[in-house]
């Protein structure tokens, strides 16, 4: 018997042997047939030189080419060489999230001799823990909007669309702003059902196309703004005129993205590019800026204010010109600034790399001219673009930024490798694809604690430096507590690069139009500033 079942296994072992070296010399025959096909095809073709010259091994070019933007974070680069983001950055924001110890041992790998690069001067006493305060709340549309919005929290959910980032991404940031009580802006794609459903507070974007809020030819339909403004949750209403990272150029959203659902909820059709156009086709100028603004708060009764990327600056003198002449109900609420290195999903390398200022220089502007026009305490201003970490927060808040939002923070939050796949339907994170099994990877449960996290983390380092710089809290921070390294290496104070400002003298009244018509345009409520005090002007 043992005999038996002996020579039954050496059969089946002879047979899996034989069944093997077919299988074996079969899988070679195709290799085989296809590498020569592939010898032919390389050889034959015209449009690539190094496949002709180099046929099937050409290849491997073009292969380590594509794989050299994952693996060169893994292997190659050094904790700060890296863009857009360098892997210090992402560390930290990859820590935090998940809430785990933040501190770094032995010294700093940061240079300290780098053109621009910010120090922040600690106080000789700096401000104990018993001493130190809960930052202040800032106030938006006071006196102009009917329901202004007030928030405490200084870091906030910059604009990232529906249909850019997918259902469950946004699941996450929507639970996640609610645990942490901050804002989150919904990009220019339009609300979703998951927008809503965590009960964060929201900032409605207007791009544009108008998705979410256009008519049948593409117009802003007051109707459909009034029915979005009309949910509790949607604070503020936002304009979008320019992009950092696209300045002149509209929103791109790839076919393949453009699902059923995100069509609908846009108003487009489903599985076509969702191109916006670079600029809206009902605001021409100040003037029609103005009459916007208005319009929208007058329909929702929500704080309005726009978003832009500063090139020329001429006409920051002339919209504060155009409000002194005209009210200050003309007033935008408040201004998003986004810098020249912010992201997208999609956007021409020649824009991304070359049109534009920086944030470094663009917010210290709009902060100046509003003071000029004494006009700092009605508009508030909210700074976007690259800032992730700590420092980057505290110093806008240094500049005179009353809110900081990021939107690639949050994306690092939510699990981003930096990938580069965000154009496409194939990030490995889920973050920016509609493919489902892709999007199994992102629990919004378990990301919504890590965006949680993120935020509360940040906003209290910042307050940690504010209290190295002798203030009780974060808002407390003033440019005199900043150094910028200059071109010979050394820290110069950044009040010689950008001195604090004070009003013009003839802003130091107020507007003729606001006296004579301050009942009916709700500016009586915001009294004439006579005093050209920098901090009360700096900080409402």
């Amino acid at each position: 018997m043992f005999a038996t079942t002996l020579d039954k296994l050496n059969n089946i072992a002879n047979a899996i042997i034989s069944y093997g070296a077919l299988a074996f010399l079969l899988a070679l025959a195709v290799g085989i047939a296809y590498l020569t096909y592939l010898y032919i095809a390389d050889i034959t073709q015209t449009q690539h030189a190094i496949r002709r010259n180099y046929p099937i091994i050409g290849r491997f070019r073009y292969i380590f080419e594509h794989l050299g933007e994952f693996f060169r974070q893994y292997f190659f680069a050094m904790d700060r060489e890296e863009l857009p983001f360098n892997r210090s950055q992402r560390s930290w924001v990859y820590r935090a999230a998940k809430n785990i110890d933040t501190t770094v041992a032995f010294g700093s790998t940061r240079p300290l001799n780098q053109n621009n690069e910010v120090l922040f001067m600690n106080c000789f006493f700096p401000t104990l823990s018993q001493d130190a305060v809960p930052t202040h709340a800032v106030t938006i549309g006071e006196g102009f909007a009917k329901h202004p919005y007030t928030s405490s929290a200084i870091f906030h959910i910059s604009g990232m669309s529906f249909g850019a980032i997918s259902k469950p991404a946004i699941r996450a940031l929507s639970a996640g702003a609610k645990e942490a009580g901050i804002w989150l802006n919904t990009g220019e794609g339009g609300l979703s059902p998951y927008h809503l459903e965590a009960g964060c507070d929201i900032v409605f974007q207007i791009g544009t196309a108008k998705y979410g809020v256009r008519d049948a030819d593409g117009h802003l339909s007051d109707d459909k703004l009034r029915d979005i403004a009309s949910h509790p949750q949607v604070r503020m209403i936002e304009i979008k005129l320019s992009q950092g990272a696209k300045p002149g150029k509209g929103g791109i959203l790839p076919g393949g993205k453009v699902t059923a659902e995100v069509a609908n909820i846009r108003g487009i059709e489903i599985g076509k590019d969702s191109i916006s156009p670079n600029g809206h086709t009902d605001i021409h100028s100040i003037d029609d800026l103005l009459d916007m603004i208005v319009r929208i708060r007058d329909i929702t009764g929500k704080p309005v204010g726009f978003k832009a990327v500063v090139g020329f600056s001429e006409w920051l003198d002339e919209m504060c010109e155009a409000i002194h002449l005209r009210g200050q109900k003309y007033a935008p609420d408040f201004i998003t600034i986004d810098s020249a290195d912010g992201g997208t999903g999609a956007a021409p390398q020649s824009l991304m790399d070359y049109v534009g200022l920086p944030i470094r220089r663009s917010l210290p502007l709009v902060v100046d001219k509003l003071c000029e026009y004494n006009l700092r305490k009605r508009i508030k201003v909210i700074a976007s673009g690259k800032m992730i970490n700590p420092a980057e927060a505290a110093w806008a808040l240094c500049v005179g930024a009353d809110f900081v939002t990021s939107a690639r923070g949050f994306m690092f939050a939510l699990g981003c490798i930096q990938a580069l796949q965000c154009n496409k339907n194939t990030c490995p994170t889920g973050i920016t694809t509609h493919d489902p099994e892709l999007q199994r990877g992102l629990v919004p449960e378990n990301k919504a604690t890590r965006v949680k996290n993120y935020a509360l983390n940040l906003m209290h380092e910042v307050g940690v430096i504010a209290h190295s710089c002798g203030v009780k809290e974060a808002r407390g921070l003033q440019r005199k507590h900043v150094y910028l390294i200059d071109n010979s290496g050394s820290p110069e104070p950044l009040t010689n690069r950008y001195p604090e400002r004070t009003p013009k003298p003839e802003y130091l009244i107020a507007s003729t139009a606001d006296k004579h018509h301050g009942a009916d345009n709700g500016a009586a409520s915001i009294p004439a500033l006579h005093s050209a005090n920098d901090t009360d002007i700096r900080q409402a």
